[in-house]
């Protein structure tokens, strides 16, 4: 246990530490993660043998929800909705068409028993959504047609039916006496059913200001999360088609302070992403790989250039796509963890087949990751498919236009000068407009007649910040005796050797204070400061005069 703890922190920092220089490689990032895996196992340096494949189909798929949840709180349905009909055809009918393709060319080229080569198809159908959305985010690719929203719907639905055929294919080959329609309409409709009504009943829950914090929040939607997959999947509903339904409701829907569940379920998502692809990598035995490695790239060649392009052409025919649209579409069918964790549910289940399952579909998922990844900004780009004037955070729900907007305010103490003139008299607030103004018990939204009055609050909108990294916030803790104590701002900037930084805030107990050139700091007092890594601020002789 210690062992597998102290591993998996190490890959995590070094993943980490590596993050900032992954963007800038030519070949996906999250193929690195699988690298890595590789270098860790029983073939690399470190050897370290790791065969377990029940270990890791439990890791592997939790890791799975959070990235499916994820991949539909992430999906702007207003974007989408131009698309949204093409993408669902290609997760449903594009997946049963690409299994049906891949089937027919395992059973007439490598001779694979149907069954068999259905189970392949079933297994690689799916296009990752983990690879495409790292793709489009890390290389900007906003697309033309919207086409950026169609892959990130496709991609983010169409494991569900992967799974569903998965589970068919499986259960044909045990033995066991199924009906076919039966389990895919069980599938179907409670993975729907569950994923729309636990969706529904978070959402409530949320307007109801039940939680006292945002953290209580949080936690809440990470419970929601494993009860919206347990749920259908314990009455043999498709789990992940619940989760990603579940994932589509919350994440467009209003909620207040949505940016904090964005940025940990982006903190979660990540770590899941690099856990599985690692862990994919450590189960696999390079040594074993080039039994199947001319298999696998026959299946992936056929995959690219043949049973992708002509499935997703025909089904695409009647919204009459332009060439590149389908070219892009085709191409940008990666394949990913899905499939790999999919292949490993099929090993633990004891069928029989030609090539070892699970190193086939590994060769496969490598050699897209690494052929179709690398090359899809150069064919978005060959086919004229970039579009220069698009941003590509707007496909997704974390895009928020007032997100460049932050909310400030002003208490109108006595004397102020802003008292007793209307907004209108004041000069121009370039780049801040006050946006509210509260008076007692009541909210007035103003204009330019609006007069204001001594103890008047006024909300104010500006644009936020950017962080830099020679720019860097500290505290510090004035004890009795410091240097610091009694003296006011306008001593500390006026001394022969004045610190190079800005006090910007100061905490007096529960009081927090905005500092001027005038006010005093006392023992106690809590310092934020900004302080710059090069020359000192202009603005801290003018902080500390004003």
């Amino acid at each position: 246990m210690n062992e597998a703890l102290l591993l998996m922190g190490c890959v995590i920092l070094l993943c980490t530490l590596m993050g900032r220089y992954l963007d800038r490689l030519a070949v996906p990032s999250l193929l690195i993660f699988i690298a890595l895996g590789m270098c860790f196992g029983e073939n690399g340096l470190l050897r370290i043998p790791f065969d377990d494949y029940d270990a890791a189909n439990v890791i592997c798929s939790a890791s799975l929800i959070f990235i499916m949840f994820y991949g539909g709180f992430g999906t702007n349905l207003n974007a989408a909705r131009p698309v949204v009909v093409q993408s669902v055809v290609l997760s449903t009918l594009g997946v049963a068409g690409t299994a049906g393709a891949v089937a027919a060319f395992a059973h007439l080229v490598l001779g694979l028993p149907w069954v068999e080569s259905f189970l392949i198809g079933s297994v690689i159908s799916s296009t990752d959504a983990a690879s495409v959305f790292n793709i489009l985010r890390s290389k900007k690719l906003a697309l033309k047609y919207h086409t950026d929203s169609l892959l990130e719907i496709e991609s983010g639905s169409n494991d569900p039916m992967s799974y569903m055929l998965t589970t068919v294919l499986i259960a044909l080959m045990s033995g066991q006496q199924v009906s076919i329609p039966l389990l895919l309409a069980q599938q179907l409709v409670l993975g729907a059913v569950g994923g729309l009504v636990v969706g529904r009943l978070a959402v409530w829950l949320l307007g109801k200001n039940l939680f006292t914090s945002q953290q209580s929040r949080t936690v809440f939607l990470f419970g929601v999360v494993l009860l919206a997959y347990a749920l259908p999947a314990m009455w043999g509903g498709n789990g992940y088609l619940s989760v990603y339904l579940c994932g589509i409701m919350l994440g467009n829907a209003r909620m207040a302070q949505k940016k904090y569940l964005v940025h940990f379920f982006d903190v979660v998502t990540g770590v899941a992403q690099v856990i599985i692809f690692f862990l994919l990598g450590l189960l696999v035995t390079p040594v074993e790989l080039p039994q199947v490695l001319l298999p696998a790239l026959a299946v992936m060649l056929f995959l690219t250039v043949a049973a992708r392009p002509l499935v997703t052409g025909a089904l695409l025919l009647p919204f009459r796509p332009s060439l590149g649209q389908v070219g892009v579409v085709s191409w940008a069918g990666l394949r990913g963890a899905a499939s790999i964790v999919f292949a490993i549910s099929a090993v633990l289940s004891g069928v029989e087949t030609t090539y070892n399952l699970y190193n086939l579909v590994f060769c496969i998922v490598l050699l897209s990751m690494l052929i179709q990844g690398t090359l899809l900004p150069r064919v978005a780009g060959g086919l004229s498919m970039i579009d220069e004037q698009g941003d590509i955070s707007k496909t997704f729900t974390d895009y928020q236009e007032e997100r460049d907007i932050s909310f400030i305010k002003i208490h109108l103490e006595p004397g102020h000068p802003w008292r007793g003139r209307a907004l209108r008299e004041l000069m121009p607030l370039k780049d801040l407009l006050i946006v509210m103004v509260v008076r007692g018990e009541d909210t007035i939204v103003p204009n330019g007649d609006t007069r204001l009055e001594e103890g008047d609050l006024l909300v104010l909108a500006a644009y936020p910040f950017e962080e830099r990294e020679n720019l860097r916030l500290s505290e510090l803790t004035v004890e009795r005796g410091h240097r610091l104590a009694g003296r006011t701002l306008a001593d500390i900037a006026s001394a022969p050797n004045s610190p190079k930084y800005l006090i910007v805030l100061i905490q007096r107990g529960q009081e927090t204070v905005i500092p001027t050139g005038s006010t005093v700091i006392l023992p106690g007092d809590v310092l934020i400061l900004a302080q710059s890594e090069g020359p000192k601020p202009r603005a801290q002789a003018g902080a500390a005069e004003e």
